[in-house]
């Protein structure tokens, strides 16, 4: 093998590891997250306010001013939730321009998992609606949808 064939081989092999071992780090980190998703809510004082809203809101419409009262009631609960956990954009001073990707991820996970479980949910219209709530873009947005559609389709690519 020549010089700049090894040295391409040498270098790619080292770039490919280096991937890997960024990948493994978050898989591990994504894992753990994924363990202690909304462990509080199972505490005081959230539980006991989740208890009594978690039938409300799985009847009521996502945005709709029946389920903003229901956030307003829920407040005390809803502050120390997002006190405690970084997956929410109301963690962040800046909201959602103060996560990191991998907040970012939990956060999208979370949504698709909370319209799962109201009667109307519809994961992309929460990401319409959590464009204005949330202030972020288009490219955002489609980025979001684009990820449903991955998941939708079953790719492990």
């Amino acid at each position: 093998m020549d010089n700049e064939l090894q040295f391409h081989v040498s270098e790619t092999m080292k770039h490919k590891n280096k991937v890997k071992d960024y990948l493994l780090f978050v898989s591990k980190v994504l894992r753990l997250r994924g363990r202690k998703h909304d462990d509080s809510k199972l505490q005081e004082p959230e539980r006991s306010i989740f208890a009594r809203y978690t039938p409300k809101l799985r009847g009521c419409t996502y945005g709709s001013e029946e389920y903003k009262t229901f956030l307003r009631e829920m407040k005390p609960a809803l502050d120390c939730h997002y006190k405690i956990n970084s997956h929410h954009p109301e963690h962040y001073s800046d909201g959602i321009r103060g996560m990191n990707l991998i907040d970012l991820m939990e956060m999208f996970f979370d949504w698709m998992a909370a319209t799962e479980r109201q009667d109307d949910g519809d994961i992309r219209k929460s990401i319409e609606i959590n464009k204005e709530r949330f202030g972020y873009d288009d490219l955002l947005a489609q980025i979001f949808n684009n990820t449903v559609d991955y998941i939708e389709g079953g790719r492990n690519d």
